[in-house]
């Protein structure tokens, strides 16, 4: 079982990957679940828009989709990641560097069947992405 990251039209941004794969592994732990196979793809906002309109059909731009490949409590599945998306929202949230963190755990947790539907659970998910954070020793 393996946690890895790919670029796709893009540069792979240069983050410690061996320290976020340990991080995301941990967070996984907490939420009683275990690794199975997931892969991060880094790209750019008009890749993640083809995916969002011809998997999702929803026409606008946004930082991550995640695709669900979990089979009872083992966390699978692809997870596109917008590049374009993570730096125009750290710079508009001003969140600097730790926005693409937040996206790379709040993919996780959605694999962990966090969702953000409805307030009440962007807020939840918002928290929980809070605590991640926490233990994350890179920033």
């Amino acid at each position: 079982m393996a946690i890895n990251f790919f670029a796709e039209d893009v540069d792979k941004p240069e983050l410690k990957y061996r320290s976020i794969k340990k991080w995301i592994a941990s967070e996984i732990e907490i939420e009683a679940c275990e690794i199975g196979n997931i892969n991060y793809i880094f790209c750019s906002d008009e890749y993640l828009l083809k995916l969002n309109i011809e998997y999702l059909k929803h026409d606008y731009y946004t930082d991550i989709i995640s695709f669900d490949y979990c089979e009872d409590n083992i966390i699978s599945g692809d997870l596109y990641i917008s590049i374009d998306r993570v730096k125009e929202n750290s710079i508009l949230f001003g969140a600097g560097e730790t926005e693409i963190y937040r996206v790379i755990i709040h993919g996780v947790l959605h694999l962990c069947g966090y969702k953000d539907d409805t307030e009440a659970e962007c807020e939840a998910m918002r928290k929980r992405e809070d605590q991640a954070l926490l233990n994350l020793d890179l920033i």
